[in-house]
Formats: C-alpha cells, structure tokens, sequence
C-alpha cells in the first residue's frame, strides 16, 4: 500500500479516532482556519456582507457529473439538502448587493470519484454573490479572493507549510499579478492534440483537467463552456450563441479546479426555457422561479471549494486529509 510522508494511507481515511490524531490533519487545520480568517477578510474589506447558509430547501442546484441531492422529510414534505447554495445567494441579491456564504454542502457522487482525490459527499464552499457583476468582474475577485488566502497562509503559519513539506516557492508565481484566460475550445484542442479524448460538448474531464493544471506554473481561468454543459442558471453569451458567460480556475500543480462560476441568468422566460432544455422541470423551481419573476439583480459569482483550496495550500494527496470528518463517496462513514 503506497503511503505519505508520515505513514497514513492515502487510498482511503483511517478509522476516525486515529484520523483525527494524524499530524496531516492537526497540521490542514491550521491552515485551514488561516485561510477562512484571510477569505472573511479579504471580502469583508471588499464591501462583502456575510450571511449563513441554509442547510435544506425544496429544490436544490441540480448539479451534475452523476452527483446527486440527499432527501430529508420535513414535515411531510420532501425537502433536498444543499449540493449548493446557489439559488439561494442568486436570490439573496434582492437584499444584498455583495455577499458570500460559508456553506456546507451534501452531494451524493459516483463512487468512482472516490479515487480521484478531489472528491467529498461532504464538502463546504466559499460562495460569493455579486449584484451588478460580469463574469470578468466575477473573476477578478476570485484571482484576488485566492491570492490574499495565499499570501496570508504563507505569513502566518510558514513553519506549519514547512512541517508538511510545502516549499512557498510553489505559490511564487500566483501571485504575480491576473491569471491566464483559456477559453474550453482552446483547452479541448490542446487535449486532443495530446492524445486525450476530451469532448468538445462537455466540461473537461476530470483526467484532462489535472493533465491542464500539470503543465502549468501558475493557476489559470478557461471559460466559455458550451451551452449544455452547465446549468440552466450560467448565461448564454449574446454574441457568441452555444456558449456560455461562465469560467473554471485551474490551480496548477496537478490540483485541477479550485473555483467555477459564471455570470448569472436573470430573466425569467429564458430561465425556464434553459431549465426545459435542460430536462429540467419548472415546477420545481416553483420558489425560485417565483423570485426570478419578480426580479433578481444581474449579476455574477462563484464557488471556491474549501477543501480543496486547503489541500492545495498543504500539498497533502487528497480532500479527506484535510476533512476532520471525511466522508468518501460510496463509502459509508461516521
């Protein structure tokens, strides 16, 4: 069995009693508590209000990739557990110009995804709502979002960093002013060039995405997914029809995606036109779409995956090292 530095078993979590006394974990907790402290403060000084998440709704974000909600009763009613905030931060605009949430997640995942090292059932995000926002400004806020957690991690726990092996020279060049912008045709091309069978009508793959981000020094955005690949909620670019106003950050370093978002769509007969194409039934929506008539803000957002970016920042093998609690897909766990 291949092992990390200090002895525990990458394949899969210990037992949770000796999990939570393995030096990984007590050493990503540091980290961990760094970079929330570095992301409230970098948004807060950004005019960003912060709001508590809800946990259960009756519809959530369908998501994809085979992932899907968990069912709670709630007095009769058959409630979902949030895969994502999303529809709740996009209808939050109508009270909150600039807001984020800290928010826990549940997502049911193909149990193939266990092995991938990027994957969770539970999970939180750092979701950040924009009112008024393109998805460049979107993005913006992302790169400085990530390069503030950077730079704070780096100055407050550099002996933790260097415990785990973590040279900050990896984080150089990140910090060295906008990230690169791919666009998906051009990422697909440059796949299929080498021999990677990536379709040009989906998101990249999870092989292609880490086969991207191993050949890169620094993180880098790829955008205009096409229509169909994403949720009915990422706009459809006006001037380039099939394609959609949204963006991925690829962390290098072989970590793949750190952040995905999009400019929002707003108006509501193309909401529940897309939500059709998408064989999605409005009436599910009933809620939400409810809002949306009645008029949500333009705007634009994003989620970047808190275990992920801790496991970037580490350079630890996998999400359930740096979870006190891990829950893999298709393993059933305390």
């Amino acid at each position: 069995m291949d092992r990390d530095r200090v002895g525990v078993a990458v394949e899969g979590p210990l037992p949770l009693g000796e999990h939570l006394r393995t030096p990984e974990l007590g050493a990503a907790m540091l980290v961990q508590q760094e970079a929330l402290y570095a992301a409230r403060e970098f948004l807060r000084g950004e005019g960003f209000v912060e709001l508590l998440p809800p946990l259960m709704g009756p519809v959530t974000d369908p998501g994809g990739r085979g992932a899907k909600p968990l069912d709670v009763d709630y007095y009769g009613h058959t409630y979902k557990l949030m895969t994502s905030a999303y529809l709740y931060k996009q209808v939050s605009l109508r009270g909150f110009e600039r807001l984020f949430f800290i928010a826990p997640n549940v997502r049911i995942e193909p149990p193939e995804t266990a092995t991938t090292g990027r994957h969770l059932v539970e999970f939180h995000q750092i979701d950040v709502e924009i009112a008024g926002a393109t998805r460049e400004d979107a993005m913006a806020t992302a790169t400085g979002l990530l390069q503030h957690v950077v730079q704070a991690v780096c100055a407050r726990v550099p002996d933790v960093l260097q415990d785990l092996g973590r040279d900050q020279e990896f984080f150089k060049a990140l910090l060295e002013g906008p990230f690169d912008v791919v666009k998906h045709e051009e990422a697909v091309s440059k796949l299929r060039a080498q021999g990677h069978p990536q379709s040009p009508d989906a998101e990249i793959d999870w092989t292609g995405e880490r086969t991207l981000s191993e050949q890169t020094a620094r993180p880098f955005f790829i955008t205009d997914y096409p229509k169909g690949s994403r949720g009915f909620y990422d706009r459809e670019n006006e001037h380039a029809p099939g394609t959609l106003r949204n963006f991925d950050l690829i962390a290098h370093g072989g970590y793949g995606e750190l952040v995905s978002g999009s400019e929002r769509e707003s108006d509501y007969r193309t909401m529940v036109a897309r939500m059709r194409e998408s064989a999605e039934n409005p009436a599910k929506y009933d809620w939400y779409l409810r809002n949306v008539k009645d008029g949500i803000p333009f705007g634009a957002g994003f989620g970047m995956g808190v275990e992920r970016l801790v496991r970037f920042l580490t350079g630890l093998d996998a999400v359930w090292q740096v979870s006190a609690y891990p829950k893999l897909p298709g393993v059933v766990a305390p």
